[in-house]
């Protein structure tokens, strides 16, 4: 049995919004989406791909076509279950007393999770906060559509990546010239890192930083760090919501935001900022269309032993450069004297 776990919102957001050639959402074994509040609720709007789970004879009845001892991503969803119990009062609703008797009633969505968790590799997610939350939070990704063709899922456009909720998105250059994005996503500020030039802040420095880098082997994005960092710490502290990209949003523009996550958050690669760019998205910052970005650090950053502040980013990334690549690389330490990508 994989048990249960609880999903943040940003979480199955991102999760929808995954992209190699074509979304995620085209692939049979990517996500399951369930859906356990009423017929009513359930036509009115949910959310995108998701199917409603139906009950009969108290028995959730799982939707036909689903193998979920093959899916990667299995989210349940009810109104509002934040938590995976709720604590309710017993038969008694007016004893306040301490002999007043209390149950451990699960929410519907908790409820359905536990049947399904002995049919999964993967643990259920319960979305935090349920439709509702979801809802208010990414109100564009509502619809009444119940079916799904593969030729809709193919033409799907998903969003940018949300890498700090509601202040940084890392994306792509098409995502960045999507005007409909701009407004969902209520992007004030752009950090184009490619040789492009997009619709938006154009001529407008305050909102639009442009670092011209090309996806070669021989680029080097070290000299443009500390101002790029320093012009997402003050859009944050302005309130902006930013989005970053490249051309295809998997090399140049992930390097850059890795980089802005160790200065923001002072940690080191190994202290929790690489994994939370890998939580947003899955495809590996050093895996461009062209080639892979190596690092040449020394050594206190590399053993985690030193925190990335204004004053140490450009010492801590020595060099940031593209090299060719040979298929998906794995992150591991890097040993005395090497690179911690290899």
């Amino acid at each position: 049995m994989a048990g249960l776990v609880l999903c943040e919102p940003t979480e199955l957001y991102n999760i929808l919004n995954q992209v190699t050639k074509l979304s995620r959402l085209t692939e049979p074994n990517y996500l399951c989406l369930l859906d356990v509040r009423s017929k009513q609720e359930y036509d009115e709007s949910h959310v995108i791909t998701a199917r409603r789970v139906k009950k009969r004879a108290n028995e959730y009845l799982l939707p036909e076509s689903v193998d979920l001892e093959c899916v990667k991503y299995c989210v349940v969803y009810d109104n509002n279950t934040s938590t995976l119990e709720i604590a309710l009062r017993g038969e008694d609703e007016e004893d306040n007393t301490e002999d007043g008797r209390h149950e451990l009633v699960p929410g519907a969505a908790v409820e359905c999770g536990r049947v399904l968790a002995h049919l999964t590799h993967h643990p259920i997610c319960i979305l935090k906060g349920g439709y509702e939350r979801f809802s208010a939070m990414y109100h564009f990704l509502r619809t009444q559509k119940i079916i799904w063709m593969p030729q809709e899922l193919d033409a799907f456009q998903p969003y940018p990546a949300e890498i700090m909720p509601g202040k940084i998105y890392l994306g792509n250059f098409r995502q960045a010239c999507d005007p409909k994005i701009q407004k969902d996503l209520k992007i004030k500020a752009h950090v184009n890192v490619s040789m492009e030039t997009g619709p938006f802040f154009v001529d407008d420095s305050n909102k639009l930083l442009h670092i011209k880098i090309e996806d070669s082997p021989e680029a080097n994005i070290f000299p443009f760090l500390r101002h790029l960092c320093h012009f997402l710490e003050v859009h944050l502290r302005l309130g902006s919501v930013i989005l970053v990209f490249s051309t295809l949003g998997i090399s140049r523009s992930c390097a850059a935001t890795l980089a802005f996550l160790m200065h923001w958050k002072e940690q080191t690669l190994k202290g929790g900022a690489f994994w939370l760019l890998l939580g947003a998205r899955e495809l590996r910052p050093w895996q461009g269309s062209k080639g892979t970005y190596s690092n040449s650090l020394d050594p206190d950053w590399r053993r985690g032993r030193r925190p990335v502040t204004t004053n140490s980013v450009e010492p801590a990334l020595v060099t940031l450069r593209a090299v060719p690549s040979h298929g998906m690389r794995r992150w591991r330490p890097a040993p005395r004297g090497g690179t911690a990508f290899a």
